[in-house]
């Protein structure tokens, strides 16, 4: 536990313990408009590279217009000119600023989610700045243009937050591509703003390769280029996330060609906006992908494929490590949640206990295992002292020893592995607690929010508290030791602060692990005691009966 706590932080920094900003702080910082640069395309021969650009205004004799598009579980706002989505309501969800209860709405200030524009030969043609006819089709919207002569379709599908885009271009020129403008930001709806500013990231997948994510604070002012055929390209906030996707028909491989990201200057330290562009080419003057605007659900993610669900792939270098930890827990809470049907909370509590009992078995091996070594400590210490110039006979005499009280070598490390075994599913808790979506505003019993700290601390004090008693309830019976006493005093005091900013949902479950363990620690401490008392007695006996004890 010390390792998890004390290094995970250290290596990979949280931001939680940022006081959240006002919201009136959080106004969009001014940045210098990259310049509106004409792609270049290359031969037919070879694939198009996008170029970076600014969404242009529509020019002013041009009437703005827009209609609804009504997926599933959300709402999305398709306007013209551009042809592009706006902005996009979530239904389900809340805005959480301070003061706010909205619907929860993706959106980016002042411009669309979304801007295209069409490479033909050597011509760009900004469709920001052309007017589209908007016309209802069933369930879907098509808008049709005549300069260029073009139509672009959006369907709602079966999946909750996942649409269809499709267009055509008649009479499109060999090597024609569709260039795709990403959202230069997207706008907090979270209680802690600058957490969630703190995770803005474009990202990308390579058919076979692991998840490419790149942070905002980790772009500069120079371009960066990373080429290859893409399954998915996306950019997303702690919760949120817009995605275009290769279409579910689309088979093996990739459908965009490239993405070309850069920088802005930071403001308060934080960068709140970047650029990024993809780009598709025109197969016959068609195109087509899939767009996802919705929450960073495991669930929702997971069954769209494409390994989308690791759109996030937290824990850096250790990612591989706690990734399938990770899914393991989030399956087991979601299944817990849908079977018992109660809150996250009491699903946490039901969690912790659980792995508390699976564990009962190997923790009591574990502590009966460390007691018959502290029987043992009299006659391993006289065989190291007796052959401690003859390696080979001290260990003869170690082995025969263990053998005779039915133990091995290896028992006093497979002692210790209980300890070891719940380290992966405190290093997945720790970042499942501050990725998923599932806990945002969940409420239980005086908290406000499980994914937030606690406003009153009352739950770290309690871990805290709980591991004192742990402690102390594991040193009776025990030898003494100031070094052990100095510890069970000041490791729960330093957990206690350090957990004070953590989630209040991960204080929960590591406060009912501790008082889960109590039960156990209390009789393994009795059974300490009862055998103490027998060892300090075996002495006598053996003297009285003349022979010797073993």
């Amino acid at each position: 536990m010390a390792l998890v706590i004390v290094v995970t932080p250290m290596m990979f920094p949280s931001s939680r313990r940022a006081t959240p900003a006002p919201t009136d702080s959080l106004a969009a910082p001014p940045t210098t408009a990259a310049p509106n640069t004409a792609a270049v395309v290359p031969a037919p021969s070879q694939p198009t590279r996008p170029t970076m650009s600014e969404a242009s205004a529509p020019p002013a004799n041009v009437v703005a217009e827009s209609t609804v598009l009504a997926a599933p579980r959300a709402k999305y706002s398709i306007v013209s000119p551009g042809a592009v989505p706006s902005t996009v309501q979530i239904n389900g969800y809340s805005d959480l600023r301070p003061g706010r209860r909205d619907s929860m709405i993706v959106m980016q200030r002042g411009r669309p989610l979304l801007h295209y524009r069409l490479a033909t030969g050597a011509d760009t043609i900004d469709l920001g700045a052309v007017p589209f006819a908007i016309q209802k089709t069933g369930s879907g919207v098509t808008l049709t243009a005549t300069a260029p002569a073009m139509s672009i379709s959006y369907q709602p599908t079966s999946d909750a937050f996942r649409t269809t885009v499709s267009g055509r271009l008649a009479n499109a020129p060999a090597g024609s591509t569709l260039l795709i403008d990403l959202p230069r930001e997207l706008r907090s709806a979270e209680a802690d703003t600058l957490d969630d500013l703190r995770h803005l990231a474009y990202g990308y997948k390579l058919p076979r390769r692991d998840v490419v994510s790149v942070p905002f604070g980790k772009l500069d002012t120079v371009t960066r280029v990373d080429t290859g055929a893409m399954q998915w390209v996306s950019v997303r906030t702690k919760y949120w996330l817009v995605a275009l996707m290769r279409p579910v028909s689309a088979g093996v491989g990739g459908t965009f060609h490239g993405l070309v990201m850069r920088g802005d200057t930071a403001v308060a330290k934080i960068k709140r906006t970047a650029s990024a562009t993809t780009s598709i080419p025109l197969t016959n003057g068609e195109f087509a992908f899939d767009l996802y605007v919705g929450p960073q659900s495991w669930q929702e993610l997971h069954a769209l494929g494409n390994e989308l669900e690791n759109v996030n792939p937290y824990a850096g270098f250790m990612h591989g490590v706690v990734q399938p930890f990770a899914t393991i827990v989030m399956r087991t809470l979601l299944w817990m949640k849908a079977t018992f049907r109660v809150n996250y909370g009491w699903v946490l509590v039901l969690f912790g206990v659980v792995i508390r009992l699976l564990l009962w078995p190997l923790n009591q091996k574990a502590m009966r295992t460390s007691m018959q070594m502290q029987r043992l400590q009299p006659e391993l210490q006289e065989i190291q002292k007796k052959y401690k110039t003859d390696p080979d006979k001290q260990r003869d005499a170690l082995v025969k020893l263990y053998s005779a009280h039915g133990m091995s070598p290896l028992s006093p490390m497979l002692g210790c592995l209980p300890m070891l075994l719940p380290m992966p599913v405190l290093f997945a808790l720790y970042f499942v607690f501050q990725n998923t979506i599932e806990f945002r505003g969940v409420q239980f019993l005086w908290l406000p929010d499980i994914s937030l700290r606690d406003p009153y601390y009352i739950i770290p004090v309690v871990m805290g508290a709980s591991m004192f008693l742990l402690s102390w309830i594991g040193m009776r019976a025990m030898p003494p030791n100031p070094q052990t006493k100095m510890m069970s005093y000041m490791m729960p005091v330093m957990f206690t602060v350090m957990f004070l900013n953590f989630a209040s949902g991960l204080n929960l479950y590591y406060a009912v692990q501790n008082i889960a363990a109590l039960p156990q620690q209390w009789i393994l401490t009795r059974e300490r005691a009862k055998a103490g008392v027998v060892a300090s007695t075996a002495p006598a006996v053996a003297k009285a009966g003349g022979g010797r004890k073993t």
